[in-house]
């Protein structure tokens, strides 16, 4: 005896298989979209990493065959090595220094920006470009002109009657140019503030106006919490940025890190072991600590974000 079942079930079924194959064949074609990503994050950036960790653990220089030496190049970075100590030094120096300027500047800017002026556009557009040309070799390089023994910070000077040697060539202010490069880069961090300031509400800073609050009043207590998510966006960006910067350092002192170590970034003794003393080993060792680093600063980061920044809900 065959058994025919309920015809409005079997109908039912058939509908449910038949909106399921468009989305089977949906999800399949989104697979096929994403096996570039996928080779790019497995081929690109997650095999490099293991295998740069891997390296960190031996002794491989190039050309020759990687032996497990253990945690030996840790070691030798925290106890023998002297100019690690220094990169160590001068990028936390760069960093602590540049990024709370190059924000409090970018901050100032774009709140004047704010309040109306005309051609906002092309003021937006003239602060905005130090940021697309500051990291480049061209302006590197012009820095290290302007900054030098006859430079035209020298010449300037001279006409107040100020004797100053070249900044590049002193290791007591090389460090500044180059703090001073980065605080004028402030166009990529000023033009998101400018973007946060229009999205306050106008009638907040009215009301705290009616109450009698005074221009600092208000931005200390209204404006600027307000805009606290934004702070934090760019602390995070600028802060992994400055760990991170290398041309500048390396156009400036020609790649050497000099005068006597004073402008020698993290990731400019990490290319001289790596790309000029080749040994891969040792530098892959100085990669993950800075890798950790900066993972650690971002952690703090968003950890304490909950203490002073505040979101609308």
């Amino acid at each position: 005896m065959v058994a025919l079942g309920n015809p409005a079930q079997a109908l039912d079924r058939r509908s449910r298989a038949g909106a399921r194959a468009p989305r089977r064949r949906g999800g399949a074609v989104a697979y096929v979209f994403l096996i570039p990503w996928l080779i790019g994050v497995i081929g690109i950036t997650l095999g490099p990493m293991l295998a740069s960790l891997y390296l960190s653990f031996t002794d491989y220089r190039l050309g020759s065959t990687p032996s497990w030496v253990g945690a030996a190049n840790y070691v030798r970075l925290f106890t023998q090595d002297d100019r690690f100590i220094a990169s160590a030094g001068v990028t936390a120096r760069y960093v602590l220094v540049s990024v709370p300027l190059q924000l409090v500047f970018a901050l100032a800017i774009a709140v004047l920006l704010d309040r109306g002026v005309r051609g906002l556009a092309i003021y937006r557009s003239i602060y905005y470009l130090p940021s697309l040309l500051g990291s480049s070799v061209a302006v590197a390089v012009l820095w290290r002109q302007i900054f030098s023994s006859q430079g035209l910070v020298v010449q300037v000077a001279d006409w107040f009657g100020i004797t100053m040697g070249g900044w590049i060539a002193d290791p007591a202010h090389a460090l500044d140019t180059l703090i001073v490069l980065n605080v004028w880069t402030f166009g990529s961090p000023m033009v998101i503030f400018l973007a946060g300031l229009r999205q306050i509400p106008n009638d907040l800073v009215e009301a705290a106006r009616v109450d009698g609050a005074g221009a600092l009043r208000r931005f200390w207590s209204v404006i600027l919490p307000l805009l606290s998510p934004v702070v934090f966006f760019n602390l995070v960006l600028q802060l992994i940025g400055a760990f991170q910067a290398f041309t500048p350092a390396y156009i400036i002192s020609s790649g050497t890190g000099g005068p006597a170590d004073s402008t020698l970034f993290y990731s400019l003794y990490l290319f001289q072991s790596g790309f000029q003393a080749f040994n891969m080993g040792y530098a892959s060792a100085m990669a993950w600590i800075l890798f950790i680093v900066i993972g650690a600063f971002t952690a703090v980061n968003f950890i304490a974000s909950k203490y002073w920044v505040h979101y609308e809900t």
